[in-house]
């Protein structure tokens, strides 16, 4: 594309800017330099032998014949000799070891008058003529002062390229990421399922484009835009979407990138972001989790001291406002907690326009599978369509799991296409766990499995304003012992009264048929009971879906940041409430109850049914319902087949056993 209007002058800033290059921290140098230096002076120390005090000790013991032979050395500032072996000393001289170096101190001026004793006392001496007092100090002093320079050159460097925390190494540059027009291939057509949001940030490609477009009638693009959605819905991608489209730089750092350990980092790395995005505009900032510097100021859980990430937030806050109208460079963040943004964030002129990237609907999720899609092998009788309806409130993220998983699958299956069957497996893969194939299930527990499942499976049959049963399997799958599938008919954004009744009277099936069955009851039916619980008081203190509490909202503010949780109502709304949760709950067991009672002999086929299948389909369960027979073959007959043709050991069946198989939809979690 061609550069913005504008901007034909501007240099080429879509290179990445050079940095210094550092190999080591400047810490592990200054290091090295110390031992380097406590090395020298070791060595200096241990080589300059024993001191003799005066000269005239010195030439007492050279008359004395205390030294070896040729060993006398007389230098500029020093004369030198060794002890010889077996040699008295002196009277009134210091006793010294043999074979010790030692060395008196002399004035240069009257190094000859000092050698003319010695040669008067018969002494052979060697004069060591040098280059000089220079040459002495460079030998002495030379490599310490060049340690010194290493250390400075260092410290001086780093000080340049690492902004007011240089002087501690680079901890104060910025640590982004910067994609050009080279590396970021990303467009529009790799984004799918969020049309709003596509449709919402597309002046701001616009505006990148063409600035003096939007300046013509003197409007001003919004400085900020926040990205809002669930984890997995493609923020990110959306963002570097637009810059894609846009052709220009794309700076990406995430939240926890500007806070360190040392004070004052993470604004010195606000600022030199901000300074390096000026530079290289047009250009987008995005901050990927922003609300890890951007929570609420002052909300009571501060230690007292210096609050490293308010400093950062602050440090944002000051940039953006700093931002002139020909400052081409558009500020996008995103994160799922929009709630515990501070509000001078949110505020216009900074984050003023929030765009919310849902969950894909239906159609969304077919086009984000047809975009994942088009790196496999897919078989033409696949219908992506099918899989979409079957995949509710899954976000881009697990629909693009859900492709490489039956990817993989179909690989290990040998296949040549990736089937109808490999995508429904991904898909209960992904929501409940892998099959378990070599689980040993004892007799006892599988016949309460299939009347638990059968009991889920007959209450969701009869009630109308439950989701539709797609399919009930007793085969055991991550943690649950058993799983009845509902196809939903569409995605749901709100829950009405009489669906949620529905619901909690299919999950008190599950219990209800178990018990009659085997007089008895397991724990199989926890999440049955959880996920009941959690209905009716949501139902309570959310939805005023009670008549003696009426339309008022009993659950704590979420937005509210305390230690201690607190309730805003009194102790005898609170009995009231319990009350009211229990009230719903037995409601809908008795109901239940009086369900399967008229229905209990679709339960015994259900469940007989599976225990000779293990798997039915929805239109295998509506025939049982009207009290036709499955004329399929059994798992035990297909295990007999097994056996006659192949001398392999038997193998726990699974839902592969049945060719017609598929599992597409939601399912009612109730392990057994």
């Amino acid at each position: 594309m061609a550069n913005p209007t504008g901007n034909q002058n501007k240099p080429d800033l879509n290179k990445t800017p050079q940095k210094p290059k550092f190999s080591r921290g400047i810490l592990s140098w200054m290091l090295i330099c110390f031992v380097l230096i406590m090395l020298w002076g070791a060595i200096n120390g241990s080589g300059a032998g024993q001191e003799i005090a005066t000269f005239e000790d010195f030439l007492l013991r050279a008359t004395s014949h205390q030294f070896v032979d040729d060993t006398v050395v007389m230098e500029n500032t020093k004369v030198i000799a060794k002890i010889a072996e077996g040699k008295d000393t002196p009277t009134g001289a210091i006793d010294i070891p043999a074979g010790t170096e030692v060395y008196c101190e002399i004035v240069r001026d009257d190094k000859g008058h000092y050698l003319e004793l010695l040669r008067a006392a018969s002494v052979k001496v060697h004069v060591n003529e040098d280059s000089g007092l220079f040459m002495t100090f460079l030998l002495s002093w030379g490599p310490m002062i060049f340690i010194l320079f290493l250390i400075f050159f260092f410290i001086s460097r780093s000080a340049r390229g690492g902004g007011a925390g240089g002087m501690i190494g680079n901890f104060g540059k910025s640590k982004h990421k910067l994609a050009n027009k080279e590396t970021n291939k990303v467009t529009f057509n790799d984004v799918a399922g969020v049309e709003e949001a596509k449709s919402e940030v597309h002046e701001v490609i616009e505006f990148l484009r063409n600035p003096k477009k939007f300046s013509r009638l003197g409007g001003r693009i919004p400085r900020g835009i926040l990205l809002v959605g669930s984890p997995g819905c493609g923020k990110t991608l959306l963002a570097k979407a637009i810059a894609g489209e846009a052709d220009v730089p794309f700076f990406t750092i995430s939240g926890s990138d500007f806070v360190e350990m040392f004070v004052g980092v993470g604004a010195s790395r606000v600022r030199d972001l901000f300074k390096q995005a000026k530079e290289a505009s047009p250009c987008i900032i995005f901050l990927d989790e922003i609300d890890a510097v951007g929570r609420k100021r002052g909300s009571g859980f501060s230690s007292g001291g210096h609050d490293e990430r308010e400093q950062t937030l602050n440090a944002i806050l000051v940039e953006m406002d700093g931002f002139e109208l020909s400052d081409q460079v558009i500020v996008m963040a995103a994160t799922n907690r929009a709630d515990v943004l501070d509000p001078a964030l949110t505020r216009p002129g900074r984050f003023d326009r929030q765009v919310q990237v849902p969950l894909p609907d239906v159609e969304g999720r077919k086009a984000i599978l047809e975009v994942h899609a088009r790196k496999i092998k897919l078989s033409p009788t696949v219908q992506l369509s099918r899989v979409a309806r079957g995949t509710p409130m899954f976000s881009g993220a697990d629909l693009e799991a859900l492709i490489n998983e039956a990817a993989i699958i179909a690989t290990l299956a040998d296949k040549d296409f990736v089937e109808q069957l490999d995508l429904d497996e991904a898909r209960d893969k992904i929501r409940w766990g892998r099959a378990s194939k070599s689980r040993k299930v004892e007799k006892l527990e599988r016949v309460a499995t299939a009347y638990h499942e059968a009991g889920h499976a007959v209450v969701q049959l009869v009630l109308s304003h439950a989701d539709p049963v797609h399919k009930v399997t007793i085969i055991p799958r991550g943690q649950s012992g058993g799983a009845t599938f509902s196809l939903p008919e569409k995605d749901r954004y709100f829950y009405n009264r009489k669906f949620l009744e529905a619901s909690m009277r299919v999950l008190c099936g599950g219990r209800i048929a178990e018990r009659r069955k085997t007089n008895d009851i397991s724990s199989g039916a926890s999440m049955d009971i959880q996920m009941a619980t959690s209905y009716a008081r949501h139902m309570i203190l959310d939805w005023g879906m009670s008549d003696r509490l009426g339309f008022v909202m009993y659950s704590p503010d979420p937005n509210r940041e305390a230690i201690f949780a607190d309730k805003d109502y009194s102790p005898d709304t609170a009995r009231i409430i319990d009350e009211e949760v229990k009230r719903l709950i037995d409601a809908a067991y008795a109901e239940t109850e009086r369900i399967l009672d008229e229905h209990w002999d679709q339960v015994v086929a259900i469940s007989e049914a599976l225990l000779e299948y293990e798997t039915l389909q929805a239109d295998e369960l509506e025939a049982l319902m009207r009290g036709e027979s499955i004329t399929r073959s059994s798992v035990s007959d297909l295990l007999d087949q097994e056996a006659n043709t192949t001398t392999l050991p038997e193998t726990t069946s699974t839902e592969e056993d049945d060719p017609d198989a598929s599992t597409s939809g939601d399912a009612v979690p109730s392990p057994a």
